[in-house]
């Protein structure tokens, strides 16, 4: 799930619904790439944190369960490299876990949570899309599909394995194929792996339709129903090194689908209603994701764990993996929208964006879990938070 591709830069759409719930005076291009020399992060003053209170958590165990996956990411060595980052050291990194954790245990009420913080830690802001702190907020989640182990009857669609001879850099991102005579070729396109037969042999599981293809590539990982009622697990294993193009932002720019209308249920219904569109406007995204079974995920692209509403994905390379954040939006239930503000933990990548102004909430797994991620798009704000250099604990 080094993810993924994410559901919600597929259903990019020209309007967004904000956390005040109004029309953006302009359009935003959340995509926007970080400024040459700039830093995704702005130390902020104490009288503009956010309120902590808010975040107060309804479940310590779990965010302590989400947060000590993040500790034992930075307790391996391999972690280190990534660090310093603006400043931010690795020790303090985990440091700032630490004592998060310890507070969250202790703390009796939200005041209380709230005056640790403010003592202890300092918070960063991201400078969002437009220097001003706006980030949009999607969802992703992990599909129940059904599918078989053999092709046959309705499962003609395969999910693939990564090919052997298929190379990686030291972040996952891939360099090529390795050809026989030692050279490097560029991996194929999506055109080409799907029609020239090069993926032979390397069928995974084969699912019903081309839609539950293109769900479970979206999302990096699956858990697929076999006939038997058994579950097989399937994660993110590579991806054949294209960039991604958004197929939403595609249905939209042909007027197939209006653009406040846009969301995964109503791709997976334009394209049951015209099938034989579904492999025109798939193609047009040349990003190709291969899996590989798994177990006790799904997991995000540190390989630990990824949990409900604890776990956030963002562009990496800009922001400090498995540190903990403070997000600010809201978020969709059934037809109504809520505040949603709380801590979580920065512990998966984007695949499809990178950006200041991009950020990704993990909702689980499921159809409700689908419905959710499918309808999250809602602007706010992303803070980081950690402790002050010299504090020990809060």
């Amino acid at each position: 799930m080094t993810r993924k591709l994410i559901v919600s830069v597929l259903i990019v759409a020209l309007a967004a619904i904000f956390t005040a719930g109004c029309k953006p005076p302009e359009k935003k291009d959340y995509a926007r790439p970080l400024p040459p020399g700039a830093y995704a992060l702005r130390k902020i003053a104490p009288e503009n944190y956010p309120d902590f209170t808010l975040g107060f958590p309804a479940n310590r165990e779990k965010l302590v369960i989400a947060t000590d996956w993040s500790i034992d990411y930075l307790a391996h060595p391999s972690s280190q490299k990534y660090f310093p980052i603006q400043g931010l050291t690795h020790q303090q990194a985990l440091a700032s876990l630490q004592a998060f954790r310890q507070l969250v245990l202790t703390a009796r009420t939200p005041e209380e949570l709230q005056r640790g913080l403010v003592n202890s830690f300092d918070v960063y802001q991201s400078i969002g899309c437009d220097d001003k702190g706006t980030v949009l907020f999607t969802g992703y989640y992990t599909p129940i599909l059904d599918g078989s182990l053999q092709r046959s009857g309705p499962y003609q669609y395969p999910l693939y394995k990564a090919p052997e001879n298929l190379v990686k850099d030291a972040e996952g991102q891939c360099q090529g194929l390795r050809q026989p005579d030692g050279r490097l070729a560029p991996a194929p396109s999506r055109h080409d792996l799907e029609t020239g037969g090069l993926l032979k042999g390397l069928e995974l599981v084969y699912l019903k339709d081309r839609i539950d293809v293109y769900v479970a590539q979206v999302q990096g990982s699956a858990k697929i129903r076999l006939p038997s009622g058994a579950l097989l697990e399937v994660g993110y294993a590579a991806n054949n090194g294209y960039k991604y193009a958004s197929v939403g932002q595609a249905l939209v720019a042909d007027k197939k689908i209006p653009a406040d209308e846009l969301s995964l249920p109503t791709i997976r219904a334009y394209f049951q209603s015209h099938p034989a569109e579904a492999d025109t406007y798939i193609q047009k995204n040349e990003r190709f994701i291969f899996f590989r079974p798994t177990s006790g995920g799904p997991y995000g692209s540190l390989g630990t764990p990824v949990t409900p509403f604890e776990t956030l994905a963002t562009d990496k390379s800009i922001f400090p993996r498995a540190c903990l954040t403070y997000v600010v939006t809201v978020m969709p239930w059934n037809k109504d929208r809520y505040q949603f503000s709380r801590f979580m933990l920065d512990q998966d990548t984007g695949d499809a964006f990178r950006a200041p102004g991009r950020a990704d909430i993990y909702v689980g797994t499921g159809e409700k879990a689908g419905e959710m991620a499918g309808t999250t798009r809602n602007e706010g704000q992303l803070y980081y938070l950690f402790l002050k250099p010299g504090a020990d604990r809060v």
